[in-house]
C-alpha cells in the first residue's frame, strides 16, 4: 500500500474512532458557552482561548473579509465582560463598535442578522449604549421570533440551531426537543442556552453533550456538533473519486444509508433534512458500490433549483451540483425520466449561475474555488455537451487566476484552495496532461505546503472540517500524481 493510500486508511478509520466529526473550535460558539454556561467544566480554558485569539487591532476573526468579523467579535466581547475580563473587552468594544458605525458588507451566514442583533443586545445589557445598532442587524425580525417562541409555537427546525438568539427565552424551551445525542439544535451555543445559567444534574443529556464537545479541544468548542453524515459523505466522496485504495467498514455505510428517510438525511440530529447532505452520502455510497436510490431528493426540486431545505432563502450553487451528482450516478445504472428530468434542471441552473469571469461562489464556503470545483465537476461528468463551454470557462478562470508561487486562494494561497484548483484542473479539463505548467505549479504547491488550514467554511462562524479538507488534499495529491507522473512521486509524501 502506498503511502497515500495508507493515509487515506488512517483517515477513513478516523471517521469510526471520532463518530462527531472534527471542526476547529470556534470563537463564536466557544464565547457563547462563556456567556451563557459558566459553570461547565473547561471554562477558564474557554476563557483563555478566546483571550489568545483576540488580534492585535482588538477585534476577532480574519484580517480578510471585515463582515466575517462581525459574529466572533461581538460574541468574544459579550463573553469577556461577563468573565470579567475587562482589558481585553474594553479593546474588542473599541473595535466592535468602529466595525458596526461603518457596517461591512454582510456575507451570506446562518442567521447572521439575528445573531449580531442579539449579540449586539447582550452586549448593551451589559454595557448600556456601549454598540450601536445599524438597522441593517436588528430590523425587527428578532422580536417577531422571540415572540413567536414565547407563544409557544414551535420555531423552524432551521432556528433551532440558533437557540441562543431567544435570550433568556431559549432556558428550557419546550418546543425545542433534546435529541438522542443530547444536543439542542446540533450546536453547543443552542444547547447551552436551553440549559442557562444554572447547572443541572451530572446526569442530565444536554449537559452530556457539552462536556463530551467541550473534551475534544479541552475546553473550547466546535460549531456544529456532531457532523456525522457531512463530514463521511465528502470525505468518502473525495477519497473515491480521486482512485484512492481504502476499506470502508460496514458501519461507515450503514451511517450514511440508515439516516436517508424520505426526506433524506440531516447533517446532524437536531437539524432539518437537507438535500446537501443527502447528496452527498448517496454519491458516496454509490461510488463505494452501495447505491440507494436517489427518490428523496425529488422533495427538493423548485421551479428553477434545488433548494437546500424547503423555505431556504437565497440559492446553493454547490446544493445544486451535488444534487446533479446524486442523479447522474443514478442514472448511470439505467434510465429514468424523472432522475433525468432532475439533472437537467440542476445541470441549468449551474450554467444560468456561472459568473461572466467563469467561477461559481457559495453561501457555504469563503472561496470561490470550492463552489467552483464542485459545479465545474458536476457538469463535466453529468452536464452533458451543452455544458462544455460552461465548464471549458471554469477551468480558463482557474488558470487565469492562479498565484505565483504556484497556489491558488481568495485571501492568499491555500493548500485547500489548491486542492480544489487542482479537482478542476485533472478532472474537468481533458487537455490537462504531464506538461501542463499550472498543474505541476499547483502539486509542487502541495507538495511544499503544510498543515495549517485556516477556517473557510461558512457556519454561524467560520469553520474548518478537518476531515474533509484533509480528504480534499490527499485527493487531489494522487490526482496530480496519477495524471502528471510527478517528477519526484508525491505518493512519498505523508500528510501528518
Amino acid at each position: 500500500m502506498s503511502a497515500l493510500d495508507a493515509r487515506a486508511q488512517e483517515l477513513v478509520d478516523g471517521l469510526l474512532a471520532e463518530p462527531w466529526g472534527r471542526s476547529s473550535p470556534s470563537v463564536y460558539e466557544t464565547g457563547r458557552l462563556v456567556a451563557l454556561t459558566p459553570w461547565l467544566a473547561g471554562h477558564d480554558a474557554r476563557v483563555r482561548h478566546l483571550l489568545d485569539a483576540q488580534r492585535p487591532d482588538g477585534g476577532w476573526g480574519p484580517e480578510s473579509g471585515p463582515g466575517y468579523r462581525i459574529v466572533q467579535t461581538l460574541s468574544a466581547v459579550d463573553a469577556l465582560l461577563a468573565a470579567g475580563r475587562t482589558e481585553a473587552a474594553e479593546r474588542g468594544l473599541a473595535f466592535a463598535h468602529a466595525l458596526l458605525s461603518d457596517l461591512p458588507p454582510l456575507p451570506d451566514m446562518p442567521a447572521i442578522e439575528l445573531i449580531s442583533a442579539s449579540l449586539i443586545r447582550a452586549v448593551n445589557e451589559r454595557r448600556p449604549g456601549a454598540l450601536p445598532v445599524p438597522e441593517a442587524l436588528d430590523d425587527g425580525t428578532l422580536d417577531l421570533v422571540r415572540s413567536l417562541a414565547a407563544s409557544g409555537e414551535p420555531l423552524p427546525v432551521k432556528l433551532l440551531h440558533a437557540l441562543e438568539i431567544l435570550g433568556p427565552g431559549a432556558v428550557g424551551l419546550a418546543t425545542a426537543p433534546v435529541e438522542p445525542t443530547g444536543t439542542v439544535g446540533a450546536a453547543p451555543a443552542a444547547t447551552a442556552a436551553w440549559l442557562g445559567a444554572e447547572p443541572p444534574p451530572a446526569h442530565d443529556p444536554a449537559r452530556r453533550f457539552l462536556e463530551t464537545a467541550a473534551r475534544q479541544y479541552g475546553g473550547p468548542v466546535a460549531p456544529g456538533v456532531p457532523i456525522t453524515v457531512f463530514e463521511r459523505g465528502w470525505v468518502l466522496v473525495a477519497l473515491a473519486r480521486a482512485g484512492l485504495a481504502f476499506h470502508a467498514h460496514p458501519d461507515l455505510l450503514l451511517s450514511l444509508a440508515d439516516p436517508i428517510g424520505e426526506h433524506g438525511a440531516p447533517c446532524a440530529a437536531g437539524l432539518p433534512t437537507d438535500a446537501d447532505t443527502t447528496s452527498g452520502a448517496l454519491h458516496a455510497l454509490s461510488l463505494l458500490g452501495s447505491p440507494v436510490a436517489p427518490d428523496c431528493l425529488l422533495g427538493y426540486a423548485t421551479d428553477t433549483h434545488f433548494c437546500t431545505w424547503p423555505g431556504e432563502q437565497g440559492k446553493s450553487v454547490t446544493t445544486n451540483a451535488h444534487v446533479l451528482e446524486a442523479f447522474g450516478r443514478a442514472l448511470a445504472d439505467g434510465p429514468d425520466p424523472r432522475y433525468a428530468d432532475a439533472a437537467a434542471k440542476a445541470a441549468r441552473f449551474l450554467r444560468e449561475t456561472q459568473r461572466p469571469e467563469g467561477f461559481w461562489d457559495d453561501r457555504w464556503h469563503v472561496s470561490p474555488y470550492y463552489a467552483t470545483m464542485s459545479a465545474a465537476l458536476a457538469l463535466a461528468e453529468y452536464g452533458g455537451p451543452e455544458s462544455a463551454e460552461t465548464v471549458a470557462r471554469a477551468v480558463s478562470w482557474v488558470r487565469a487566476t492562479r498565484g505565483a508561487d504556484g497556489g491558488w486562494g481568495v485571501w492568499g494561497p491555500t493548500a485547500e484552495e489548491t486542492a480544489l484548483a487542482l479537482h478542476v484542473l485533472l478532472l474537468a479539463d481533458p487537455a490537462t496532461g504531464p506538461g501542463d505548467a499550472d498543474a505541476r505549479a499547483g502539486a509542487d504547491f502541495l507538495e511544499a505546503a503544510g498543515n495549517d488550514h485556516p477556517a473557510l467554511w461558512h457556519d454561524k462562524d467560520l469553520y474548518l472540517p478537518e476531515a474533509i479538507v484533509e480528504a480534499t488534499v490527499l485527493a487531489a495529491r494522487r490526482l496530480a500524481e496519477r495524471v502528471l507522473g510527478a517528477r519526484r512521486r508525491l505518493d512519498d509524501v505523508l500528510v501528518t
